[in-house]
């Protein structure tokens, strides 16, 4: 098994918060465009374009005849995984480790995309596991794929 190492990793932390604005406008608005992105990113719109163009390559992003942007499968499960890792770093950093809540926000956004399949399970396994109780409630998920499909947002992180 070859194993990757942070600078072998496909997704940039830029490229993550392009597909988590995307995925978060979709859902608080039922579309995206590339001057919605560009507006909540504050970035301007050829340099979203070029990073939706860059999405569209690695089959992430989909763009219909009207310029309306979706995630594709692959982009939904990228997504999923990313806002349960986030999650699951927040709750380890702030309740296991106790950083202070804004770090452990901060911080887990930074880690998030960089967690490997195999390190994202053993995560969860052990914070579901964990002797202390967690103000999240990781006993309602069989697994870890159970925990990442639940993801819709940052629902389970609190501001």
């Amino acid at each position: 098994m070859k194993i990757q190492h942070t600078h072998d990793h496909e997704l940039s932390h830029s490229m993550v918060h392009y597909l988590l604005t995307i995925h978060k406008l979709r859902e608080v608005h039922g579309y995206a465009r590339v001057t919605d992105i560009a507006k909540d990113l504050n970035l301007t719109k050829g340099s979203v374009s070029t990073a939706i163009n860059n999405l569209k390559k690695r089959e992430l992003v989909q763009e219909d005849e009207n310029k309306f942007l979706s995630l594709t499968s692959s982009g939904h499960q990228e997504v999923h995984a990313i806002l349960s890792s986030k999650t699951l770093l927040y709750y380890f950093l702030r309740d296991i480790l106790g950083v202070e809540g804004e770090v452990a926000h901060k911080d887990s956004c930074l880690m998030e995309h960089l967690l490997s399949p195999e390190t994202r399970v053993k995560l969860f396994d052990y914070m579901k596991n964990h002797s202390e109780p967690l103000s999240l409630d990781l006993s309602l998920y069989e697994s870890w794929d159970d925990f990442k499909n639940s993801q819709r947002g940052d629902t389970h992180l609190e501001e």
